[in-house]
């Protein structure tokens, strides 16, 4: 027997009390062990940092992520879901920071101390773990916690050292003195993926144009540009394109040169005197704006030829500060030009550097723009919005900054990295060759060492005589045990006998960048390769992985990178790669704009379903999810209460009818031509599904399975509640009921992956208890009926046709007629009959050029339409009693004139629609309502027996 249903039902408290049982019963260790032994699909979780709550974002990947376990494992693959923390890096260093109330490293080193500052960096990964495993549990994403995975254990730490040593066999690791990005609030390089995630649109920044005025010639300058006034101080040289054509203008008594494709730079229409090519212009020597850069051997400050200098902006000549730009240090190297920094490495100026000394750079630039102005070296100064970097952790612009750092050689793989990727299937399948493949084409060698404290130690060591370097594998090489404390300090601590001089070797105080140590997940979670070698043999690559289209350029590209270095092919054959969550206007969530969901309020006001499915149905995958209160109400009725009312009519109906499931089926052939309809479009809708989410493409499959619902609801349920009302159980209504209970529990199967929680409570009270998520997903059944299924979808669109008639002549469908005649070929008298009924016709007859509709209404019609009427009253009245389905009435009315005709004549038929026992004439005993009626008087009340 079916468990009664709430039709109001509340989809949170539905879910909180699933959650329970789940938990109870332990069905998510029992969804394992029924496949245990099985083909794996192997899945790999993209490790969060758990020092900060979770939001709204990380539903939709974890949606993502949970639908393909959920499917797959139902499919019969045995799927661990092994879970894993991110627990090293800078978002870990800067929430202590905060909590500290400090900031930058040299508080950290001289106020804190490393030792109790990483431990403090500890604790603060392992706080927010137990509001991750409720966020999870909450929006159920099944995960093993149990056996997560940890970046800061030892066995993971080893693992990635590892993976180094094994580059550094490979000759791909090296040490280099390099600009590269620079956050100088902590103090350390970013690599280029961490720069790729930081980037800002429509950043104001000073514009200067300044003059460089020859040595031999004080009244002739060279023009050069500039967005960072900062580095000018460090200005070495100028560069001029050798084939570029430049001119000299006179501008009141000086002359300027610059390129004649940027004339329009200039205050004054040009007044050309001479024009000479780059190469021209090359060893032009020019007085230093500042003598901070003047080297005491060798030569500066003359203009130089490059290959990077563009005519599309500034003035075709480049202001070239060595050690404050990648092209700037390697003209420079090739030059022999001499350099050393002015700005030191918490981004102020050295005190050499008299004039600024102390000021950070973004400081300086009005102070630097405000001297060159008063010594009359600013021509023109104004402010430019533009793209620029800033540190993706702590919001600090980003300088560029040379320094040395160690790096992997990925461009000696970058052809192996593009094809390896080329293999991979992508969804959407433009990131492959779009976003992913361009970073790839342009890839230069990983930054991955951290100035920093809490992180993967670096594990090179270094002789302090002979300058010999040895790259450690294992703490076993170092005479450490197994599970010894490797992080900063403790590791500092350990020396080794160099072989080469018998020195002493200490470590290079870096450590990795965060980035690293989640893209040897594959392997790290394994303890690879000091154990798990069938394990890890088992488990890589992984079958699917997914995250936001941020990690093209974060996790996506570590994983592609570290595996195709170590094993020459990718860690995964399939990824999703999502959009961003925004709000209902499209702009990204922040606290100043006051537009951050809290997760929790959607799960208890529209319930996680509904989050998942909106995830799943709202746009494709790629485009961002405009996320409100709006659109999750609208999933809610559009989808979810449809498909909670379609179970709810078979559960009442069932409940009355004794319905038993495992009774002798009705053979299909024998059954409705609605029921066959049905069944037919079922088992396309199981065909279509499958076969997309085998391809990665999950968003049709969840709109097919909301389709297929409108169907249920809007055109079966509807065109056969009498067959389920008729007192007599007969075939067809056995036939009925099985069809729809067959319809039910394959969708609650099919949108188990896609909504855990309704689909298991319609399922267990359809199957006896059993949850969905211990049964197979569906297979096709061969109930494939085209022909019907082409005809009923005429037969809907004739109605759509009759109907929008009946609306242009103002008719009720209430109101029965005589005929209408259809456009196209006749339809099969089962489906006809459907249509006659929809639009509510005695006689439809096909082939007509167009829709035509007799419109007499005679008296027979007229009383039949008011019997309808009075139907649809008595059911309202019903509605507003409370009463059940079930519950039979007894109704007295008072009526003259067409309308007491229509109760007498039609009172078999009244009586029947509305379970009334007894349909009198009279008041008596009865409280009603009076209402008018067709211009006419009606009383009706009713008692339930």
């Amino acid at each position: 027997m079916f468990e009664k249903v709430d039709q109001k039902v509340s989809f949170p408290l539905l879910e909180t009390e699933m959650m329970e049982r789940w938990r109870a019963e332990d069905t998510f260790q029992k969804s394992l062990k029924l496949r245990d032994g099985k083909e794996r699909f192997v899945f790999y979780e993209g490790p969060p940092t758990a020092n900060g709550k979770p939001a709204t974002h990380h539903i939709l990947a974890r949606a993502f992520k949970d639908l393909f376990g959920r499917y797959k494992t139902m499919r019969g693959y045995y799927v661990e879901r092994k879970a894993g923390w991110d627990c090293h890096g800078l978002p870990v260093e800067i929430e202590v920071e905060k909590k500290l109330g400090i900031s930058g490293k040299w508080q950290i080193e001289n106020e804190i101390g490393i030792e109790r500052f990483n431990e403090l960096c500890r604790q603060s990964v392992y706080e927010y773990v137990e509001d991750w495993v409720k966020f999870s549990e909450r929006m159920a994403f099944w995960q093993d916690y149990d056996n997560a995975y940890w970046t800061l254990t030892s066995d993971y730490i080893q693992s990635v050292w590892w993976a180094l040593s094994e580059m550094w066999k490979q000759d791909l690791i090296y040490k280099g003195f390099r600009v590269a990005p620079y956050c100088t609030r902590c103090a350390t390089p970013l690599s280029s993926h961490e720069l790729a995630q930081g980037y800002r649109d429509n950043v104001p920044d000073p514009s200067v144009y300044i003059r460089f005025r020859l040595k031999n010639d004080p009244k002739t300058s060279i023009l050069a540009w500039t967005t960072t006034p900062w580095t000018l101080p460090g200005n070495v040289a100028l560069a001029v394109g050798p084939d570029v054509v430049y001119i000299k203008v006179k501008e009141g008594d000086e002359y300027l040169i610059l390129a004649e494709a940027r004339l329009t730079v200039l205050k004054e229409p040009p007044n050309v005197v001479e024009r000479m090519l780059g190469k021209d212009l090359v060893g032009l020597d020019y007085e230093p704006l500042y003598p901070y850069s003047v080297p005491e051997h060798g030569k500066a400050h003359y203009v130089i030829q490059a290959d990077f200098v563009s005519i599309d902006e500034g003035t075709g000549v480049v202001h070239t500060a060595a050690l404050y730009g990648v092209d700037d240090l390697r003209v420079a190297q090739e030059q022999g030009i001499p350099f050393k920094h002015t700005v030191g490495l918490d981004g102020k100026f050295l005190p050499y550097v008299e004039k600024f000394a102390g000021l950070h750079v973004k400081e300086a630039d009005p102070v630097i723009i405000d001297d060159l102005k008063a010594r009359g070296l600013l021509y023109k100064a104004e402010t430019i919005l533009h793209t620029y970097p800033f540190c993706w952790r702590c919001g600090t612009p980003l300088i560029y900054y040379a320094l040395d750092a160690w790096y992997i050689r990925t461009t000696a793989r970058k052809y192996q990295l593009i094809a390896n990727n080329n293999a991979t299937h992508w969804v959407p399948d433009h990131i492959r060759t779009g976003r992913m493949g361009d970073w790839l084409e342009n890839n230069i060698d990983w930054q991955f060492s951290r100035s920093r404290f809490w992180g993967t130690p670096v594990p090179i060591w270094e002789c302090g005589e002979c300058d010999e370097k040895r790259m450690v594998s294992s703490a076993a090489e170092l005479g450490l045990k197994d599970d010894a404390e490797l992080h900063r300090p403790y590791i500092d601590e350990v020396t080794l006998p160099c072989d080469k001089c018998g020195g002493t070797m200490k470590r290079v105080p870096e450590v990795l960048d965060t980035w690293f140590d989640s893209g040897s997940m594959p392997f790290a979670q394994r303890a690879y390769p000091r154990t798990g070698h069938e394990l890890f043999a088992q488990t890589f690559p992984a079958d699917f992985i997914s995250e936001a289209v941020d990690q093209t350029r974060g996790w996506f590209y570590t994983l592609l990178a570290i595996s195709t270095l170590l094993f020459n092919q990718n860690s995964y054959r399939n990824v999703i790669c999502l959009g961003h969550v925004v709000d209902p206007k499209g702009k990204k969530a922040s606290k100043s704009r006051g537009n951050v969901l809290d997760p929790n309020y959607l799960f208890d006001t529209f319930g996680s379903d509904a989050v998942r499915w909106y995830f799943y149905t709202s746009t494709q995958i790629g485009e961002n999810y405009r996320t409100g209160d709006a659109v999750l109400r609208e999933t809610l009725q559009q989808f979810f209460i449809p498909l909670w009312n379609c179970y709810s009519f078979f559960v009442t109906y069932a409940r009355l009818d004794n319905f038993d499931p495992p009774q002798e089926p009705v053979p299909v052939p024998e059954r409705h031509v609605l029921d066959r309809w049905l069944l037919s479009k079922l088992s396309g809708l199981v065909h279509d599904v499958v076969h997309d989410m085998d391809r990665y493409e999950p968003v049709e499959p969840a709109r097919r399975i909301q389709r297929f619902v409108d169907d249920l609801s809007n055109w079966y349920i509807r065109r056969s509640r009498r067959r389920f009302w008729k007192s007599q159980s007969d075939q067809d209504k056995r036939a009925a009921y099985q069809t729809l209970y067959e319809a039910l529990q394959t969708v609650a199967q099919l949108m188990a992956p896609f909504a855990p929680f309704v689909s298991d409570a319609m399922y267990r009270n359809l199957a006896h208890g059993v949850s969905v998520h211990l049964s197979d997903f569906p297979n096709e059944k061969p109930y494939r009926d085209e022909q019907v299924e082409a005809d009923m979808a005429r037969a809907r669109q004739a109605v759509e046709a009759g109907l929008a008639a009946r609306d242009a002549a103002r008719l009720k469908v209430r109101q029965p007629l005589a005929s209408i005649a259809l456009p196209g070929e006749p339809l099969p008298e089962d489906i006809a009959q459907i249509v006659r009924e929809e639009l509510n016709v005695k006689q439809v007859t096909f082939g007509a050029p167009e829709v035509s509709l007799d419109t007499v209404i005679t008296e027979d019609l007229k009383l039949e339409g008011l019997a309808r009427e009075i139907v649809r009253i008595i059911q309202d009245r019903r509605k507003k009693l409370g009463l059940n389905v079930e519950d039979r009435i007894d109704t007295r009315y008072d009526a003259d004139g067409l309308v007491a005709r229509a109760l007498d004549r039609h009172a078999d038929y009244i009586k029947s629609e509305t379970l009334s026992s007894t349909l009198e004439a009279g008041r008596d005993g009865f409280d009603g309502e009076q209402m008018m009626l067709e211009g006419e008087q009606l009383w009706i009340g009713l008692k339930k027996r």
